[in-house]
């Protein structure tokens, strides 16, 4: 990044990113996105409804690509473009397609000239329509004009400021852990809160800022744990963290059951009402 004229840009963008993402969660809607960011007294678009690939007037490279997620149009919209067993079979990167079928596109050039110069791009993942989960820094590690697609490779969090290059094949293989990881729990989120309706299945609170997606079977059983849609179910966050500390659990009927170890605690309305009413 040090010879990149446009550093200062990408890193305010990072930072912007920084800020949404940890006000509003790993996802982002467009109308948040589409506001941009300022560096100093100029105003920077992260991305464009209609382009994917990016590049604000004000920089000399692109910014940022994107995945969009269709409007559902009578179908279910959770299947992505990148399916998810295509997620979880991919090893550091992932596809990514042409504008078009010319190469030679300046959109297509800008990904090649971003391999060559080694930029770090934000890769701006649908995962529903109208929402993004945020992925930064990424880069270009390829670029075939036979297949019209290029391969996006990921940084980590500890290293996001090195270049994706320089890294060993363990630091990358790592660091696409972790984005699958990013990818797998935003899409199952996304997709439990819409199938209730964004309100808590055990109190009815419908604040989208208070619920989490919980996995019914914990995800760190690799066989049962996935993130599956049909092992979802939507909770507050305070019921979400009493679920999987197995203070709170829900049988075969569809019944609550509360800990002993809650019930004979005594103490606010929090506890009573939110929790021990609960049985």
């Amino acid at each position: 990044m040090q010879e990149d004229p446009d550093a200062h840009i990408r890193l305010a963008a990072f930072s912007k990113l920084d800020s949404l993402t940890l006000l509003n969660g790993p996802s982002l809607s467009w109308q948040s996105l589409s506001e941009g960011f300022t560096v100093g007294n100029t105003h920077v678009l992260f991305a464009t409804a209609v382009e994917g690939i990016f590049k604000p007037r004000q920089m000399s490279g692109i910014l940022s690509i994107k995945t969009v997620v269709p409007k559902p149009g009578g179908k279910v919209w959770y299947a992505d473009q990148v399916k998810d067993e295509q997620i979880a079979s991919l090893d550091r990167v992932i596809r990514y397609s042409f504008k078009g079928t010319n190469p030679e596109d300046p959109k297509n050039r800008g990904l090649r000239d971003a391999m060559l110069k080694r930029l770090p791009l934000i890769y701006f993942y649908g995962v529903k329509p109208g929402s993004y989960l945020p992925l930064y820094p990424v880069y270009i590690v390829d670029w075939n004009p036979k297949t019209l697609s290029c391969s996006v490779g990921f940084a980590s969090e500890q290293t996001k400021m090195d270049f994706l290059s320089d890294l060993s094949p363990i630091e990358r293989s790592y660091s696409m852990v972790q984005a699958k990881h990013r990818i797998h729990q935003s899409l199952f989120r996304e997709r439990v809160i819409e199938a209730y309706n964004g309100r808590c299945a055990l109190t009815g609170l419908p604040a989208l800022k208070l619920v989490d997606a919980a996995h019914i079977v914990p995800d760190r059983n690799e066989d049962l744990g996935q993130p599956d849609i049909r092992n979802g179910i939507c909770m507050t966050k305070i019921h979400h963290a009493a679920f999987d500390a197995n203070l709170i659990g829900i049988d075969p009927d569809y019944r609550i059951h509360i800990s002993e170890s809650l019930l004979t605690l005594h103490d606010g309305p929090m506890l009573e009402q939110g929790l021990k009413a609960l049985q």
